[in-house]
């Protein structure tokens, strides 16, 4: 078994494990899949000596089930988190850093967690946290324990460099603000992606030497606030930026009501403060791409870069302007599409370095990923599968296609897709769309009342079905789906534990 070959430094038989998530990134940014605007080196270079899988979803495309779904390895109807709620206990059995610590790892977090209570270790040794700007724990009737100047790490470390008064809004961009964007206002050494990577390079230097690592750097950019350092902003402030894509289904009157809220889902805005916000989203990948760097280079310094198995992937996209549309939790590419890949820098495992991967993939698929990498028994409450086996180009019995939802007030969706083709469906009205991935990846064109994609459109259907049967919501009666049933962002059982 590849896992089992020596990986050096005198520690038998398992890689070190590197798991590099951002924080809402699209999964166009990376400049090898030829976006027009934005350079991103360092991820090219691990795609270029690794797998990059180009049909990588979000089943549930907001922040915290997002996690969960990485750190459980569980699908979202056996993890309970649907949408987005604070305040939920994390009580899980089997988490991805308990299970590696229980096989020998020395486990690091550094960065957004974004769990309940906010300093649980979810089986890690220790958690460097940032979970950036959380209105939750902003307000003054948050508990003593979850106030953000009690539980954050990065903000006492922010005041003691530059200043007692200083915190993350003195921007003044909102933390949910995708269209808005302004140069960060202190050193660049200061901006938390630096410090995310300060921290995960002091790791380095603290590690237990005779135990292979398991380290998380859990960046909270490219999620807004827009803040790039001056340089980074510079790069893209004058580019000449494409004009969005327009779907013929997008509601321009609902564009034009919310054109002028920084924090709009959708909106028409001007093009100047549009070509602002994607260059200062631009601008934090490239930022985040040369502190990847910064990062590697610091492992190969201590002699380990050859002997680490890398995963780099997002937890949902960002709309950044699509169909008038912004932020995340829509069934859209640029919400529920996300950016993976895998490089064994030292070839040990095996992987078809500079190899493109189609099969649909997902984020429970990280925990048995890194998990068989190590050697280490798989919890049968796993769902995700490994993806070593499409690393190496082996034929794998794989699935049909990936499930996703949200729920999201009227916005509430479930979709299909095997990156291919697109289904979706809004629960509570019902309204249905459809699209040709292969002939329009940007979702221009909507098939759903096409009559003659109206036999497809049927199979995608019954697969939701079969996929919602008897969930608590309600969504199948006699074998249809029904609309306007109750959401909620958590699942029964979840509530009961």
């Amino acid at each position: 078994m590849k896992a089992k070959e020596n990986f050096g430094g005198g520690r038998a038989l398992k890689p070190n494990l590197l798991l590099i998530t951002v924080d809402q990134m699209r999964f166009d940014c990376l400049s090898v899949l030829n976006h027009p605007i934005v350079e991103t080196p360092n991820l090219d270079a691990l795609a270029a000596r690794g797998v990059l899988f180009t049909s990588a979803y979000s089943s549930t495309p907001v922040c915290i089930p997002a996690r969960a779904g990485i750190m459980t390895g569980m699908g979202q109807r056996s993890h309970g988190r649907v949408g987005y709620a604070d305040g939920v206990p994390w009580t899980y059995d089997h988490m991805l850093a308990g299970e590696l610590a229980k096989d020998g790892y020395h486990t690091q977090c550094v960065g957004k967690m974004h769990v309940y209570p906010t300093r649980n270790l979810c089986g890690f040794h220790n958690v460097v946290l940032h979970d950036g700007y959380l209105h939750h724990n902003r307000k003054t009737s948050t508990s003593f324990g979850e106030h953000f100047d009690r539980c954050d790490d990065y903000l006492p470390w922010l005041r003691r460099m530059a200043g007692p008064d200083a915190d993350l809004p003195d921007h003044g961009l909102d933390c949910n603000a995708s269209t808005m964007a302004r140069p960060w206002h202190l050193d660049e050494g200061l901006h938390p992606t630096n410090w995310t990577v300060t921290e995960s390079i002091d790791f380095l230097r603290r590690r237990d030497p005779g135990k292979p690592f398991f380290l998380w750097t859990s960046f909270v950019r490219p999620h807004s606030p827009l803040d790039p350092p001056q340089a980074y902003f510079d790069m893209y402030k004058d580019a000449d930026m494409p004009e969005p894509p327009i779907g013929d289904w997008a509601d321009e009157a609902a564009a034009e009501r919310g054109r002028f809220d920084p924090t709009t889902i959708v909106g028409k805005l001007p093009k100047r403060r549009l070509d602002r916000a994607r260059a200062g989203y631009y601008a934090l990948i490239t930022h985040i791409d040369d502190q990847i760097g910064r990062l590697l280079n610091a492992i190969q310094e201590h002699g380990e870069l050859q002997n680490t198995l890398i995963v780099f992937t997002s937890d949902h996209g960002e709309l950044m302007g699509d169909h008038h549309l912004f932020r995340k939790g829509l069934p859209y590419e640029g919400s529920a599409k996300i950016p993976f890949l895998v490089c064994d820098p030292g070839g040990k495992l095996g992987l078809e370095a500079g190899s493109r991967v189609e099969a649909p993939i997902e984020l429970r698929d990280v925990m048995p990923t890194l998990l068989d990498a190590a050697g280490a028994p798989v919890p049968e409450t796993v769902e995700g599968r490994s993806l070593l086996p499409l690393c190496r180009g082996e034929a794998a019995d794989w699935r049909n296609y990936v499930h996703g939802e949200l729920a999201m007030g009227e916005w509430s969706n479930q979709f299909l897709t095997n990156g291919k083709a697109k289904y979706i469906w809004f629960s509570q009205s019902g309204k249905e769309q459809f699209f040709d991935l292969e002939r329009d990846p940007e979702e221009r064109t909507d098939l759903a009342r096409r009559p003659e994609r109206a036999e497809e459109l049927a199979a995608w259907r019954e697969a939701l079905v079969r996929e919602l049967e008897g969930r608590e919501e309600g969504f199948v009666a006699n074998g249809k789906l029904v609309a306007g049933r109750p959401v909620t962002p958590v699942l029964r059982h979840l509530r009961r534990g």
